[in-house]
């Protein structure tokens, strides 16, 4: 039976971690970006709402190198294949439900982590102020999460620092970006801001995605340039789309443009 983790979640806020009821589909329960951390009683009625829901923390403090095992997925071998054993020892880590892992490390103060869906094969880096990471004892079926080891989250390697940089591509934009507002937005301006930005708030991204697909074809951007710039765009979304969800809408306003175009060429 699903144990009820209340408890364990009062223990994670006590250690000063930011904590959001999960439900089995890894999905949040309640509303938490840019809102504050949940106090103790706050906990207490969210788990008595919910007394079967997980626990995840929010990536604010730290970030975490996520390695997938999922199905035909082995992140492990794309962490092998660094040949640095040593940059993932001595950490917190833990064994995620499906095997795969979770190494977590302290953000660095004077650097931006971003985060980096992709840093590797099967390999996420989780790092954005408004994402998380399920943490053990939570449990999807009956395969948990659980720690591997007591240690506590360690400063990151300099040289994973600097691997993780040469990914991101770190921008440091001029000094008066602060205070430039740009006017006389329009709609092909938004769809370039909506591949960095993501499809928006959970409940809309659906149509978010179609809107957005349907405008680029309208635009005569290719197809195939369409469906990879759909995927950026949901990988940059706060809370993603699954793969087959982006699949079948891409694939249903291709369609729906296609027609579209037979019906004017009449």
């Amino acid at each position: 039976m699903h144990p009820n983790l209340v408890n364990y979640a009062l223990n994670y806020a006590d250690h000063g971690f930011s904590v959001i009821p999960i439900g089995s589909n890894k999905r949040p329960l309640i509303k938490f970006a840019n809102k504050p951390s949940l106090e103790d009683d706050e906990i207490k009625q969210i788990w008595k709402k919910y007394p079967m829901a997980n626990i995840a923390l929010k990536t604010d403090k730290f970030f975490v190198i996520d390695v997938d095992r999922h199905g035909e997925e082995d992140g492990m071998k794309s962490i092998k294949a660094l040949d640095h054993d040593d940059w993932f020892k001595d950490t917190l880590t833990e064994r995620t439900a499906h095997d795969g892992f979770h190494f977590f490390f302290t953000k660095p103060k004077d650097l931006k982590i971003q985060q980096n869906i992709g840093f590797l094969p099967s390999v996420d880096l989780k790092a954005h102020k408004n994402n998380y990471v399920v943490v053990a004892p939570s449990q999807l079926g009956d395969k948990k999460y659980q720690w591997l080891n007591n240690e506590p989250m360690r400063n990151p390697p300099q040289e994973l620092i600097d691997l993780i940089l040469e990914k991101q591509k770190e921008f440091k934009p001029v000094e008066q970006l602060e205070s430039y507002k740009p006017t006389g937005k329009t709609q092909t301006t938004e769809l370039f801001e909506k591949i960095v930005n993501g499809l928006g708030k959970t409940g809309g991204r659906n149509n978010a995605l179609a809107s957005f697909v349907g405008g680029l074809l309208f635009r005569n951007v290719d197809p195939e340039v369409a469906a990879k710039l759909a995927v950026i765009a949901n990988d940059n979304t706060e809370n993603s789309l699954p793969f087959n969800e982006v699949e079948r809408t891409v694939n249903s306003m291709i369609e729906k443009e296609i027609r579209r175009r037979e019906l004017n060429s009449d």
